[in-house]
């Protein structure tokens, strides 16, 4: 993997901040975080115009067919300008639909997704917030030409703007080799079909989804009955990776602002970045989220490859988590009390970044899954050329 950008990718970056620069002020941003749907839809038509909700689309489509790391320069460029787009729970579900879904299902979606015409969603998590698939008790059981779905969902991303959400649920019961997971493409004005906001730190929309016997056709089955859960990981790990990015674009902006502060701000006589302490402190910022992107970016290129790419999401969420968050922190406490002024536009760059870091896995559940990936048949691990038996677990 080069880590450096093409021309190409640089081009990318750069229109991407220069849209986001003339079109997505703070104060767009401060109104959509008391809007109902929670995004402008002006807004969402030019980021169609410029291709980015279809840009790793297929062709047939309408979409550029592009790699994924080109998706993630647009999400850090939306990160930096916490932009109010439903784009990463559209893109996420298009992704998944044009990868698993049958043909007349990319058909009927992904054209109208990479138009601007349809905001998609999906959700995965319920009362047990780890991404397990034990952890899905929501039930779809077969009825005729129809599964009815009964349970409840959390944490759904843009579910009150969205036409069509992707759910993950129980068809079988699990067993080894089989998760017994199916997914479901559901129609957001489906009776039964209820929502609830949940209050968040982010002050975005995420809702909790109720299911009472919501009957969805079987041709909106995604992939293979009782299969699903490969599919759901794939969509998760995707889900993550762009996320990380995401991240990473606020959390550098947040830095470059308290850099920017530390050089102004007079303290003793002198600028507080005069100072060694504060020094360091920028420094470690800076090192920590180059850091971020290289994980990601890997993660990205791997998926590209068409390669497993567990492992390089979960490094990249696990160190992003602790180290995004540890930035924002750093440039609270450069700003001192300042930065917590709902007057002061620093606090919606904090809040969207401590948000995302508890989003899509915690650092202790992706360093778990690391760990599990490096145990092999035999229930040990490789530590360079040693070897070191692990208890088998239960």
């Amino acid at each position: 993997m080069d880590v450096l950008l093409t021309e190409e990718e640089k081009m990318v970056r750069n229109s991407a901040r220069e849209f986001f620069e003339a079109e997505c002020s703070t104060t767009l941003v401060r109104e959509m975080e008391t809007d109902p749907k929670g995004y402008p839809p002006a807004l969402w038509r030019k980021a169609a115009e410029l291709g980015w909700q279809g840009m790793a689309l297929p062709e047939k489509y309408g979409g550029q067919d592009l790699p994924l790391v080109y998706l993630g320069l647009i999400f850090e460029e939306a990160g930096r300008a916490v932009a109010p787009l439903p784009l990463h729970s559209t893109v996420v579900a298009a992704l998944t639909i044009a990868r698993d879904g049958t043909e007349a299902q990319r058909e009927a979606i992904l054209p109208a997704v990479v138009r601007g015409d349809a905001v998609l969603t999906w959700a995965f998590t319920e009362r047990d917030p780890r991404f397990l698939p034990e952890t899905i008790h929501t039930q779809a059981v077969a009825s005729g030409d129809h599964f009815v779905i009964n349970g409840a969902k959390l944490f759904v991303d843009n579910f009150v703007a969205a036409d069509q959400c992707l759910v993950a649920c129980r068809t079988a019961p699990g067993s080894k080799g089989n998760a017994g997971l199916s997914l479901f493409l559901v129609d957001t004005k489906s009776p039964g079909l209820s929502h609830a906001p949940l209050v968040t730190l982010a002050k975005d929309k995420q809702s909790e989804v109720v299911f009472e016997n919501v009957r969805v056709p079987r041709a909106n089955l995604i992939g293979e009955l009782n299969q699903g859960e490969p599919i759901v990981e794939r969509m998760l790990d995707r889900a993550t990776a762009l996320l990380c990015a995401q991240m990473l674009g606020a959390t550098r902006k947040d830095a470059e602002m308290a850099i920017e502060y530390a050089k102004y701000r007079v303290a003793f006589g002198q600028p507080i970045g005069a100072f060694q302490s504060i020094q360091h402190v920028c420094a470690d910022m800076i090192v920590w989220i180059d850091g971020g992107e290289m994980l990601t970016y890997e993660a990205l290129w791997t998926m590209d490859q068409g390669l497993p790419a567990s492992v390089e999401v979960s490094q990249a969420k696990a160190f992003c988590n602790e180290k995004c968050e540890a930035v924002v922190r750093f440039s609270q406490i450069i700003h001192g009390g300042i930065g917590f002024m709902m007057e002061f536009d620093l606090h919606l760059w904090f809040r969207r970044v401590s948000a995302w870091t508890m989003r899509l896995g915690t650092t202790f559940e992706h360093r778990s899954r690391v760990a599990r990936a490096l145990l092999d048949q035999q229930g040990r691990v490789r530590l360079g050329e040693s070897m070191y038996e692990l208890a088998p677990s239960p």
